[in-house]
């Protein structure tokens, strides 16, 4: 089809003929915000390199969660900010650690949302990396039994699904195992199968105080080079009982989402994450951008590559936009 024959702006002259055609559709039912939960009680402490966010005691959740659900966002995931850090992660499955403790407010408060739980042990361990370190090396297999005993914790919690993203070897298996055994073979895995070593983690790690303090996390964290290499991953983690496999970052590795969407048949999350959400708000600050338009432009990219669940800090302004 050749102009003048064929004329492609006929069906973008209108609103409604815009809407009609449209190829892509964004929803409410896509999104999930992530929180940041803190020990204490009216706790609402502002995360500088995260504009509008902040690290929140167990009340303030209850309250955000209940924004978003009042917003039409369906699930909230949990990060969690320990009293106390050691070489075992030992707060990180502990029953009444903090997220356990704001898995069970959120569902006495708020029992229409649904809680994702992070599965990780980076910040609750002393050294801040995602395992166990035996000799200045992440040991992956000493690593799996801790995961496992984290995402129990969650479940026992009420937790209604939980989220590994610490990148070990296998934890995808034990987590399902271990669920399974002890009669929470209900709960689904949301894995983090695809996690690249980013740049664009900086304003989360201050947000959940989860920095490495010595190295990086690059023998763990997939290298941004590897196309791949993901897909291997992705299959390793269905083949392990995953229900949803996820990649961070998101706008990156658009192309990354395309290719899992096109070879995998299971839904696809996606991670947009700290340093996309900080970058777009300081640009607002500076006065160059908009960055309400920005982050809507963003999350329909995200959802034309192929994801069906996005994880995004800019959920609840994101609904109440999709609402209007």
């Amino acid at each position: 089809m050749l102009f003048p024959d064929f004329r492609g702006r006929r069906l973008r002259a209108s609103k409604n003929f815009r809407r009609m055609i449209r190829e892509t559709k964004l929803s409410c039912d896509d999104l999930i915000l992530p929180l940041f939960a803190i020990e204490g009680n009216s706790v609402k402490k502002p995360i500088e390199s995260m504009p509008g966010h902040f690290q929140l005691s167990c009340d303030h959740i209850v309250k955000k969660a209940k924004e978003a659900c009042d917003a039409g966002v369906p699930a909230i995931i949990l990060f969690g900010i320990p009293d106390k850090k050691d070489a075992l992660a030992t707060r990180a499955y502990a029953s009444d650690s903090i997220v356990q403790k704001a898995i069970q407010a959120v569902k006495e408060k708020v029992p229409d949302i649904s809680i994702i739980t992070d599965v990780c042990l980076c910040g609750y361990m002393d050294h801040g990396h995602c395992g166990v370190v035996e000799n200045g090396i992440i040991d992956n297999d000493a690593s799996l039994d801790l995961l496992a005993k984290t995402a129990l914790s969650h479940a026992r919690a009420g937790a209604d699904m939980v989220a590994p993203s610490d990148m070990m070897d296998g934890r995808v298996g034990e987590i399902r195992q271990t669920l399974d055994e002890e009669g929470f073979s209900h709960i689904p895995v949301m894995s983090y199968a695809v996690k690249y070593s980013s740049a664009f983690y900086g304003p989360f790690r201050q947000a959940a105080e989860s920095a490495p303090q010595f190295g990086d996390r690059k023998t763990y964290q997939m290298d941004p080079a590897n196309s791949n290499e993901a897909i291997r991953e992705a299959i390793m983690d269905v083949e392990e009982g995953a229900d949803i496999i996820m990649v961070k970052p998101a706008l990156s590795y658009l192309d990354i989402i395309y290719r899992l969407k096109e070879e995998i048949d299971l839904p696809i999350a996606a991670y947009n994450v700290s340093g996309e959400y900080s970058i777009m708000k300081a640009g607002e600050m500076m006065g160059w951008v908009n960055a309400n338009d920005l982050i809507m432009e963003t999350l329909l990219s995200i959802k034309r590559a192929g994801a069906d669940l996005i994880l995004t800090y800019s959920a609840i302004d994101a609904a109440r936009e999709l609402n209007k």
